[in-house]
């Protein structure tokens, strides 16, 4: 069988790299492309690399244009997905893009977003551990997918296995994030050109207001935290156009080895194909995941500090976003999970 598609916000980032990796995909037919400052526009105008796809012209984002499709990807800005909820109604299988569908929480969402709150969806981190399962299971089946936020998937993937085997206490977290600016979108912005972020590193986001600190906190609980989760969440802008390292340090719990901690790890991703753990002693690079859906995944134990030290590389359009809504929607129709997705980065 073969799913027609259709993409919203195609011109932007992570539309871009949706429509990358459907092109590759055997089970599938991008019939429709859409956007809003772009319609009637050549697609390959704005997304030039996409060859494959250069008889597409862009579309106005309407339910009407949108409906009729097997599956609808929503690649907005936050906050104006939800608004097509309702009209595509009919649409066996919708992916959200954007965090209008992640939380379940309204008071997080008022908190950190604002604006008219929205039933959350299946969430699409398959490898994330949930309940003593994994959401893949959660996933099989499902008809409406909000895919992660990069920065929380990165993080969550990183702690849920420690959470999950109580070897370490989520109530005192710190994660630092060097990021790209790839995943602040498309619009032009003059704290992202060039010339602002050439040489130089650039936190923001600072002292617990980034939007992704309810998802992580959500991620987490799920997977089983007892108690609150408590994090210190800082991104750093870096000049490197696609890319998330994130360092994550959660204090052990008492009594726990080295050999405990290092086995939560193994027992969650030993089996994972897009999830990866590291040899001991050994580190990932965001170059080694470059186009790629993997998250690869190193991890210390800082016994002075008393603080596992975990550290994850993604790239932020693929397995931080495209790439696991793909990998969720493969779950979803009951296709191989793989499929459209590799886990050979790009190099140099």
């Amino acid at each position: 069988m073969t799913y027609s598609v259709a993409v919203s916000g195609a011109s932007g980032y992570a539309g871009g790299e949706i429509l990358r990796l459907l092109a590759s995909h055997p089970d599938l037919e991008i019939r429709t492309v859409t956007a809003h400052s772009t319609v009637g526009q050549p697609l390959i105008a704005h997304q030039p690399h996409l060859r494959s796809l250069a008889h597409q012209t862009l579309q106005d984002t309407t339910p009407e244009i949108l409906a009729g499709h097997d599956i609808v990807f929503l690649a907005l800005p936050h906050g104006q997905s939800g608004q097509y909820t309702e009209a595509l109604g009919d649409t066996p299988l919708v992916i959200d893009a954007g965090a209008d569908h992640r939380l379940t929480s309204q008071e997080s969402w008022d908190a950190f977003y604002g604006g008219h709150f929205h039933e959350p969806w299946t969430y699409g981190v398959p490898e994330l551990l949930v309940g003593g399962a994994k959401q893949r299971e959660r996933l099989v089946g499902a008809t409406r997918i909000a895919a992660p936020g990069c920065n929380a998937s990165t993080v969550s993937l990183s702690l849920a296995p420690g959470v999950a085997a109580g070897v370490i206490d989520p109530s005192d977290i710190v994660s630092v994030l060097a990021v790209g600016p790839s995943g602040a979108g498309k619009s032009l912005k003059t704290n992202l050109l060039a010339s602002e972020i050439l040489g130089t590193a650039n936190p923001y986001a600072v002292g617990g207001t980034h939007r992704h600190i309810p998802e992580i906190q959500q991620a987490l609980k799920d997977a089983g935290a007892a108690g609150p989760v408590r994090i210190s969440f800082t991104p750093v802008l870096v000049p490197m156009a696609r890319g998330i390292l994130a360092t994550s340090t959660a204090p052990l719990a008492d009594g726990v080895s080295d050999a405990q901690i290092r086995e939560a790890w193994e027992t969650a991703y030993g089996d994972e194909t897009f999830v990866q753990l590291l040899p001991a002693g050994q580190f990932p690079r965001t170059a080694d995941v470059v186009g790629a859906n993997t998250a690869l995944m190193g991890i210390a134990v800082d016994r002075a500090a008393n603080r596992v030290v975990v550290v994850t590389a993604v790239d932020n359009l693929v397995k931080g976003t495209a790439g696991a809504a793909i990998q969720s929607m493969n779950i979803a129709l009951g296709l191989p999970e793989a499929t459209g997705l590799s886990v050979n980065g790009v190099a140099p």
